[in-house]
C-alpha cells in the first residue's frame, strides 16, 4: 500500500498548527533568556539534544520499535497459517482483519498525527500479522522466496538511503509531483482491481507472469523505492524545522508503511519471475 503520511502538505500543517516550533529570540537563540543588544550569544558547543522536538535519532528509535512489533506479529501470522496434507496452506481469515485495521490506522494518522504514538504500534501489529500470513503462503509455493524478498527489500532501502544522503537523488518539487502522481495512479488501479475481483473478474497482469505483468511489477517496486526518498526527505525536514516530538512516530509509521509496501511488491515480482 502506498504511503500517504509523509508529504510536504503534512509538514506545512504541522508547522502552522499544533506542532509549530518556537520562534527564535531577537538574539538568535531559541532556548534561554534574550541576548543583550549588540552582544553575541555563545553558550558553548551546539548539542543535537532538543527536548520536545523531532529528531532523526528519535525517529530511528521509533522505527526500530515499530519494526520489532511488526516482526513479532509477522511471526504469529506465519505460525497461524497452517499447511495442509495436500501441500496447500490455510490462510487465516483474521489476517484480512489486520489489513483493514492497518488501513484504518493509516487513514486516522493522516488526519490525527498526534495519535501516531498509539496508532503506529497498532498498525505494526495488525499489518505484521497479514505480512506473516501471506509470506507463509508464498513460501509454501516457492521455497526460499521470503528470504529473497526480505534481502532485496533491505538492499533497496540501503541503496536509496545512500543515494539520498549523497544527494544523488534530490527530492525536488517536480520529483515529488511525479512520484506522488504515479503512486496515486497505482492506488487507483489496485482499487479498481479489488472491486473487479468482488465480481469474479480482475486486472490480469497484476497477478499473471506475462512480460507486461513482470514489467509492471518492476515499475511498482521502483515507485515504492522512490517513495522511500520522500519519506527520508520528510523526516529530515521535520527534524530541521523542529516539529513536535510526536512527529517522530509519524515519520516512523510512514516509513514502515512504505517498507511493507515495497516488501509485498518485491514478493509479488519474485513470484512472477519464478512462475514464468
Amino acid at each position: 500500500m502506498p504511503n500517504p503520511l509523509l508529504n510536504d502538505k503534512k509538514l506545512d500543517e504541522a508547522r502552522a498548527g499544533w506542532a509549530a516550533p518556537n520562534a527564535p529570540s531577537p538574539g538568535g537563540a531559541v532556548w534561554g533568556p534574550p541576548a543583550a543588544p549588540g552582544r553575541r550569544v555563545d553558550d558553548g558547543p551546539v548539542t543535537p539534544w532538543r527536548p520536545g522536538m523531532m529528531t532523526v535519532r528519535g525517529t530511528i528509535s521509533a522505527t526500530a520499535v515499530l519494526f520489532t512489533l511488526l516482526l513479532v506479529s509477522a511471526s504469529a501470522g506465519w505460525i497461524a497459517t497452517e499447511s495442509r496434507p495436500d501441500g496447500q496452506v490455510q490462510f487465516p481469515g483474521i489476517a484480512m482483519i489486520g489489513v483493514i485495521v492497518g488501513f484504518a490506522c493509516v487513514i486516522a494518522l493522516y488526519f490525527k498525527p498526534q495519535l501516531a504514538k498509539f496508532l503506529g504500534p497498532i498498525y505494526a501489529l495488525a499489518q505484521g500479522f497479514f505480512v506473516g500470513a501471506i509470506s507463509k503462503v508464498y513460501e509454501n509455493q516457492w521455497n526460499g522466496i521470503v528470504v529473497q524478498a526480505a534481502g532485496a527489500t533491505i538492499a533497496v532501502f540501503a541503496v536509496m538511503l545512500v543515494l539520498y544522503r549523497t544527494r544523488i537523488i534530490k527530492v525536488t518539487d517536480r520529483f515529488r509531483r511525479i512520484v506522488v502522481g504515479a503512486t496515486l495512479g497505482v492506488m487507483a488501479l489496485y482499487l479498481v482491481s479489488f472491486v473487479m475481483n468482488l465480481f469474479g473478474s480482475g486486472v490480469s497482469f497484476l497477478r499473471e507472469p506475462s512480460l507486461f505483468g513482470i514489467l509492471f511489477s518492476v515499475f511498482v517496486c521502483g515507485l515504492a523505492a522512490f517513495n522511500l526518498a520522500l519519506d527520508f526527505d520528510f523526516i529530515e525536514k521535520g527534524s530541521q524545522m523542529g516539529l513536535s516530538k510526536d512527529y517522530e512516530w509519524v515519520g516512523a509509521t510512514g516509513l514502515l508503511v512504505t517498507i511493507v509496501w515495497l516488501y509485498l511488491e518485491i514478493l509479488r515480482l519474485l513470484a512472477k519471475l519464478r512462475e514464468n
